[in-house]
């Protein structure tokens, strides 16, 4: 059993953003291919508290290299007025050949990295043919950690990119990752508005990353022609997804637990508002919905097969850079005698 880290992940995702992108893009070939086993994610709640959860995510990869996982990640969003972060995660890696545990890996970092991977994968592939200007500017709502790994990977994706808009219920902390976006890239033009309608009108990416848990937003404030990544699943009002064209990671894993397309399936009575899987995309099996009058929006419900995909890589690479603290005797060996009946 090898143990990693959050600085261990650190240390092999950092600057690692194509590599991550590779992985992430590769995870949704191989679900489109059928080369993936993804079961519905379980969800602990706990009684008398509708906010706080944790979730268990398992997943099995195939291909070149494959992997088994399963990913325990918890979300108090009440962490955040306690200066503390929202989320927080593990994950577990089985050796396909035997079953036995062989990693334990901090996840937090590889979930957030994972997510707006996603992000900047479905982005690069909707925006495919857009014009050019829709690439040059992002609109943030939210200001926590996965829209700052949002940024990040946009950047990776997109090098035109040059404006950030932000929008943060609490303006202390737009105004901070105003400042922190400003540190690390100074090249990038940043502005803070008072209202989330204003900064979504601002360019035709937008990002939504919040922790809302009913919806709050429509979509009347964006351009023709934007694309929104509905990362937090919860954001958008029924009407603006039954409006829009809309792309998901899996329709089965996305419309349930009463996201907005959830609530959309619910009220329409059907699931004929989902215009694409991202995996079909990617594969070029359709075309982008992408329309210069029209709003589209990325729902990924997060599939479990990100996390243990790059999980895995993570794996390699710190054990290729002798990273991590080994347990050789975690499971230990019991001697086959040992387990026969008389």
């Amino acid at each position: 059993m090898l143990i990693l880290s959050r600085g261990d992940v650190h240390a092999v995702l950092d600057g690692a953003h194509e590599s991550v992108l590779r992985t992430v893009r590769a995870a949704y070939l191989a679900h489109t291919h059928g080369e993936t086993s993804v079961p519905q994610s379980v969800f602990l709640r706990f009684p008398g508290n509708s906010r706080d959860r944790i979730i268990a995510l398992p997943a099995y990869v195939g291909g070149e290299r494959p992997v088994a996982a399963v990913k325990w990640v918890a979300s108090f969003p009440e962490n955040i007025s306690h200066g503390k972060e929202r989320a927080s995660a593990a994950i577990l890696l089985n050796s396909v050949t035997d079953g036995r545990p062989v990693a334990l890996v901090e996840g937090s970092v590889i979930s957030a990295r994972r997510t707006a991977a996603s992000a900047a994968v479905a982005a690069s592939a909707i925006t495919d043919g857009a014009p050019a200007d829709v690439r040059t500017g992002v609109s943030l709502i939210g200001c926590g950690v996965i829209n700052y790994e949002v940024l990040a990977f946009l950047r990776a994706a997109f090098p035109s990119l040059a404006e950030v808009t932000l929008f943060d219920l609490d303006p202390r902390r737009a105004r901070a990752f105003a400042a922190r976006v400003a540190g690390q890239w100074p090249e990038l033009s940043v502005e803070v508005r008072d209202r989330a309608e204003e900064a979504m009108a601002a360019h035709r990416l937008v990002s939504l990353a919040t922790t809302a848990s009913e919806p709050h937003l429509g979509t009347d404030a964006c351009r023709p022609g934007t694309v929104v990544l509905h990362l937090s699943l919860r954001d958008l009002t029924v009407e603006s997804i039954l409006a829009a064209s809309n792309v998901v990671d899996d329709a089965d894993h996305v419309c349930r637990a009463r996201t907005s397309l959830d609530l959309a399936q619910q009220i329409s009575g059907n699931r004929k508002f989902i215009t694409a899987e991202l995996g079909a995309l990617l594969a070029c099996r359709i075309l982008s919905p992408y329309a210069p009058d029209s709003v589209v929006i990325f729902s990924p419900f997060g599939l479990g097969a990100l996390d243990a995909a790059l999980a895995a890589h993570v794996l390699d690479t710190a054990t290729e850079r002798g990273l991590g603290l080994s347990l050789p005797d975690f499971a230990g060996q019991v001697p086959v005698e040992a387990n026969r009946v008389s």
